[in-house]
């Protein structure tokens, strides 16, 4: 397996998402650590009224184990929750992420329980700024395994074909949720330096309407150059997909409205981390319907511009403005921005 990829694979189990994670018990193989987040935003729409609102921004909580277990396996263990300070503390610690893997360098990686699924290492790519990212991933993410998996048993492996070149793929089987079946997915990648070419393919049915039943399949390709944060960033994404979408922007109204049997969804983002640490990002985003029966076009459209600045490694201000540039579903244009701060534990 790619020794890369397995040892940032432990190192996110160790110390979550940021080296600013706080290891709490390092001794004889074992390590424990927690991480997370927690933000706080402005946010408001230019267009649809003129309230501001206090938002947190995904805010979480994680902790995190590792395990030698000879022979060179090593055992890892996360549980992520979100957490609620803005709102009296309503829904707080709800589950984001809960697993058991193993990894070895030849062998490959197997994990059980809520994670982020093979799929979304291919189409992820393009999900990377803190105000407005890929909002199509998340048309309930978690059933279809295309973000935060639930119920996925999933297993990783690579192979080296030369200095700085792999080739990496993963399959994931999903438990039935409701409303859906059980889910399958598989995925492909090869890295070449700097560069990545990937591709996924997602499957499954799921409930349409209140009697019919239908495959819901999403096939993805993605390239992207770099990595964020680190210099120049540019990464895109490209989706086909047959009853995965519905007709929703989940920046604005999350999972509403009808299934669309056929769709395609399109992510790219452009940007340039300077050696003082402010990054500049440029992304755009758009769902195309060919549902005629629902929305013959586009569902959503919107342009991104974006700034984040690390003040310390642990203490990041960002601020974001993203065009509404139009849909056909009669819906009113929604310009939005966003600026805060977000503190890494």
């Amino acid at each position: 397996m790619n020794k890369k990829i397995i040892a940032l694979a432990v190192a996110a189990a160790a110390f979550g998402t940021q080296a600013s994670a706080v290891e709490l018990y390092n001794n004889d193989g074992s390590t424990f650590s927690i991480g997370g987040h927690v933000s706080i935003s402005a946010k408001g729409n230019s267009d649809v009224g003129s309230n501001t609102d206090l938002i947190s921004n995904s805010p979480r909580i994680n902790f995190n184990a590792t395990q030698d277990l000879g022979n060179g396996f090593t055992a890892d263990a996360k549980g992520e929750y979100s957490i609620n300070y803005l709102n009296g503390g309503e829904e707080s610690f709800t589950t984001r992420l809960g697993y058991i893997g193993v990894s070895h360098d030849t062998f490959g990686r197997a994990v059980g329980g809520t994670q982020w699924s093979p799929y979304y290492d291919v189409a992820g790519i393009a999900d990377m700024p803190i105000a407005f990212a890929n909002d199509f991933l998340y048309d309930n993410h978690g059933a279809l395994g295309t973000g935060r998996a639930e119920g996925m048993v999933s297993y990783r492996n690579g192979i080296e074909l030369g200095e700085n070149m792999a080739l990496n793929g993963g399959i994931a089987i999903q438990d039935s949720q409701t409303g859906f079946d059980t889910r399958g997915q598989v995925t492909l990648a090869l890295d070449i330096s700097d560069f990545m070419v990937g591709y996924a393919y997602n499957t499954g049915d799921r409930d349409v309407g209140l009697t019919s039943k239908e495959e819901a399949v999403s096939h993805v390709i993605s390239a992207k150059y770099g990595s964020y944060g680190n210099g120049l960033y540019v990464a895109g994404v490209y989706s086909m997909n047959e009853y995965m979408h519905t007709t929703a922007n989940y920046n604005i109204d999350k999972f509403s409205g009808p299934v669309l049997d056929d769709s395609n969804g399109i992510e790219f983002i452009a940007a340039y981390a300077f050696a003082n640490s402010l990054n500049l990002s440029i992304n755009y985003e758009a769902v195309e319907s060919n549902d005629k029966a629902v929305v013959d076009g586009t569902v959503y459209s919107q342009m991104a511009f974006q700034a984040e600045y690390n003040i310390t490694p642990s203490f990041v201000t960002f601020a974001g403005y993203q065009l509404d540039l139009g849909n056909d579903q009669n819906e009113t244009e929604n310009d939005m921005w966003n600026v805060g701060v977000r503190y890494y534990l």
